[in-house]
């Protein structure tokens, strides 16, 4: 196991951690300063849990290239590192820097910074520029938008089988849920335990109320029949006690009345902008984008929209910050049969920026009906439960265009009924995008402080939150939770 090479690597090389730290002056490959804090910061956000408790280093200069490695099995990481060697593809002999971690006397040396390698997945920097708008993508998307005028349903979905006819063949992100994220915070938090000789840390629960994980339905209106289908939708989703996000495309698909949109805001549920005309050209040029975003952004602030989606999730997060938004919907966990193949590998928001991302971590219904062939929940079923493994966001995109004939809305309604039941039988949380905006970005602002020998969470809407452990038995991560009331 993983947890014993740690520590015959810690009988190694005790002699060189009793000869100090290497120096943060040294530690990068350009001479930049790097903290202790930066380098605990992922985690640090990850858990909020008390700074004492995280005490990393680097244990060398960083390369100047970067490319893929393991850290310990099953977990692919891309960026720069202080030894062994990095590949420019995912395969079976990637390095494990692992065994190059020394974890002793409280502290963590460690062969890359964890917020590189983090970032380089959250913001799909791994795939090197494919998949971004260049390459194959920039191709088939031409050729597409250029057709798509003259053909049908069915030549559009074989052209995207087509496209995507490999997607077996792709071995990171995993299918049909990635982790790497959570895996990799997981594994440095032990580490961190291990080094400094505790078996438990205090942090800030993920959801409030202690619920195990977060459940977000959203619906992409993407023609005038799925607008007129609306008013029925969430008399469904109603009947099935949830509420539900629709994604609005404001300019050039269908008329958008102000009697429309009050009436969803009307019956609880919310809205957000799609794109500005779903062309699928958003993100084609720099110049185009920042025209089109000016527009998209006078559209957020007429109606105090505070959710942005992209058509087709195509996306560049790097410009995200000239979207005026609190946080985007855009970013798939894996996107193996997507159009822009890459994923965030993560089932938890982040911040990109000051925008809030809302990661898709299940297949859309579209994929799952059309270039999938299923008509099924079962991969619905087992993207649930490997997402809720991980308490994380189950966040869905169900377009009510694909759910107005019986066999989609059964398929639909197979879905709410298995989330009834779930629910049920266990405490999860249904939010909408702004409740879950609003909560995360509370929890990033709380801290836990210790009075006497106990631990209390403080900050904003701390009401809320729920002091939870980090544990270690038999050498793995497991959450304790104290009782919570489950009607609150």
């Amino acid at each position: 196991m993983w947890e014993r090479q740690v520590r015959v690597n810690i009988l190694m090389k005790n002699e060189i951690l009793s000869m100090g730290r290497v120096s943060v002056e040294d530690s990068s490959c350009d001479g930049a300063l790097v903290s202790s804090d930066m380098l605990s910061r992922a985690v640090s956000d990850r858990y909020r849990c008390p700074e004492t408790f995280l005490d990393f280093a680097l244990c060398g200069k960083l390369s100047l290239d970067e490319g893929f490695f393991r850290f310990g099995p099953g977990i692919t990481c891309y960026g720069r590192t202080c030894s062994g060697v990095r590949r420019a593809r995912v395969g079976s002999f990637l390095d494990d820097m692992l065994k190059e971690v020394v974890a002793n006397m409280g502290l963590v040396n460690l062969p890359f910074d964890p917020g590189e390698i983090i970032d380089n997945l959250r913001l799909e920097r791994y795939t090197g520029g494919w998949g971004t708008g260049t390459d194959s993508l920039s191709r088939f998307k031409e050729l597409y938008y250029l057709l798509r005028p003259f053909t049908n349903l069915f030549v559009r979905k074989q052209i995207q089988k087509f496209y995507g006819r490999n997607w077996r063949e792709i071995s990171f992100p995993r299918w049909p849920v990635d982790t790497t994220v959570e895996d990799i915070c997981e594994r440095l938090l032990l580490l961190s335990m291990q080094a400094k000789g505790i078996e438990s840390v205090p942090f800030v629960w993920f959801w409030p109320n202690g619920a195990r994980g977060c459940m977000l339905m959203t619906h992409d209106v993407e023609t005038e029949a799925g607008r007129d289908f609306c008013c029925d939708l969430m008399d469904l989703d109603d009947s099935f006690g949830i509420k539900a996000s629709f994604q609005v495309v404001p300019e050039g698909r269908y008329a958008v009345s102000s009697t429309f949109l009050d009436n969803i805001r009307k019956r609880g549920f919310e809205y957000g902008i799609q794109d500005l005309n779903h062309d699928g050209r958003l993100f084609d040029s720099r110049q185009e984008f920042l025209r089109r975003a000016d527009i998209i952004n006078r559209y957020a602030a007429q109606h105090a929209v505070k959710g942005f989606r992209s058509a087709v999730l195509y996306r560049k997060p790097d410009w995200f910050d000239k979207l005026n938004f609190s946080f985007d919907m855009s970013i798939p966990n894996v996107a193996r049969v997507d159009p822009q193949r890459g994923g965030c590998c993560t089932v938890m928001p982040y911040f990109i920026g000051n925008i809030l991302e809302l990661p898709v971590t299940t297949t859309q219904d579209y994929t799952l009906f059309h270039l999938l062939g299923e008509r099924s929940i079962d991969l619905w079923e087992k993207q649930l439960e490997l997402i809720l493994e991980k308490n994380g966001l189950a966040s869905f995109i169900i377009h009510p265009d694909y759910v107005i004939e019986a066999a989609g809305k059964s398929v639909y309604v197979q879905l709410l009924e298995h989330l009834r039941n779930l629910r049920a039988g266990e405490q999860i949380w249904v939010g909408l995008p702004a409740e879950i905006d609003s909560w995360w970005r509370a929890r990033s602002k709380m801290s836990i402080e210790k009075i006497g020998n106990s631990w209390r969470i403080v900050g904003a809407e701390s009401d809320s939150a729920v002091l939870a452990f980090a544990k270690s038995v038999n050498d793995k991560l497991v959450y304790e939770i104290p009782m919570v009331d489950q009607n609150a």
